[in-house]
């Protein structure tokens, strides 16, 4: 099936879950609007990914799942139905929003062929998921549908509200030629978390071999880490930041000069952001989920047998983190200095 763009005039894009899975996908969305300047183009997402993706320049509606009763399940169904979208992307492609993009009864549905799904799409990407890494694979599904897949760019939005907050916060505890890391502890899983252990050596590495500061970031699961390094350490050089959304924490991202985060939501918005990304990895697979983008860098543990396990918990001690060597990952630090021309105060 060939799409006819001119007819095209109501677009829906759908995924679902983690707000890093969530920033990947936005890289389409430049090129529908390239393809598509005259659509509406609308994002089906849940609440957490909401505020990334509202202010979009190539978002018309964003669009929030929440958990819904039967009654609310029809009418919301019913939903996409009277909306009379022309071209739904379904860009996460599980059972669900299958069924979704099957009933909206959209002329053009696209999504990617896994087992007991292809039913819902005339359309269809690549069905190898792990051939491509997880931003690529949105641009190999538009292309595979005859759509532009050249931008690279990811379609997030910091608004200003969250921009003035990261400025006040950096006029108090930082002067203006502090050369700021960023670190995040995050992760969605378990296993994907940096131990408290490691954490303290790479903050405590850092300061010696830098002249820098350290601002650490954290969601709710990441405060005792947090705090457990902060007490441990006690140096005045390490800022915790305040408890923020999603957009503030991107706009404090913003304002460091080099981020080093797990593979988690807070990596992918780091590099959405267009910050210079150090990610380590154990769990996952930094071909397939590491930092996109070529000015960015992944460090792991390669040599151990059970590296990229994909467990959600370590049935171990989480050797790939606690038995990786700070020199492995200050070497990726320097790569990531000279890569991205970033001047000498921390030296």
């Amino acid at each position: 099936m060939t799409i006819e763009k001119e007819k095209v005039r109501r677009i829906l894009c759908i995924k679902l879950k983690g707000i890093g899975d969530v920033i990947l996908s936005s890289i389409v969305l430049e090129n529908l609007r390239k393809d598509f300047p005259g659509a509406k183009i609308d994002f089906l997402t849940e609440r957490p990914s909401e505020p990334l993706l509202k202010g979009s320049p190539y978002i018309n509606e964003t669009i929030v799942l929440k958990k819904l009763s039967f009654p609310a399940a029809i009418a919301f169904y019913w939903g996409l139905i009277v909306r009379r979208y022309d071209l739904v992307l379904d860009l996460y492609s599980n059972p669900r929003t299958a069924m979704m993009t099957y009933i909206s009864g959209a002329r053009y549905r696209a999504g990617f062929p896994y087992r007991g799904r292809a039913y819902a799409y005339n359309l269809y990407g690549p069905v190898e998921r792990d051939k491509y890494h997880a931003g690529t694979l949105h641009l190999e599904l538009l292309k595979s549908i005859g759509i532009t897949g050249e931008s690279e760019n990811f379609a997030i939005s910091i608004p200003a509200d969250s921009s003035e907050f990261a400025e006040s916060f950096f006029n108090e505890k930082f002067r203006k030629d502090d050369f700021v890391f960023c670190i995040s502890p995050s992760g969605g899983w378990d296993s994907k978390k940096c131990t408290t252990e490691k954490l303290l050596d790479i903050c405590k590495s850092l300061l010696n071999e830098y002249k820098c500061k350290l601002l650490l970031v954290w969601g709710p699961d990441d405060e005792a880490q947090v705090n457990g390094i902060i007490s441990t350490l006690v140096d005045d050089r390490i800022i915790k930041a305040p408890f923020t959304d999603i957009t503030r924490m991107g706009a404090l991202m913003k304002r460091c000069d080099i981020v080093i985060a797990n593979d988690s939501g807070p990596m992918h918005l780091a590099v959405a952001l267009n910050l210079p990304v150090l990610s380590i990895h154990g769990p996952t697979n930094p071909n397939l989920q590491g930092p996109y983008g070529p000015k960015n860098e992944w460090v792991r543990l390669d040599e151990l047998d059970c590296i990229a396990c994909n467990l959600l918990v370590c049935p171990k001690k989480k050797e790939c983190f606690n038995n990786l060597p700070f020199e492995r990952i200050n070497s990726k630090i320097q790569t990531l200095m000279g890569k991205n021309g970033i001047d000498e105060r921390a030296l």
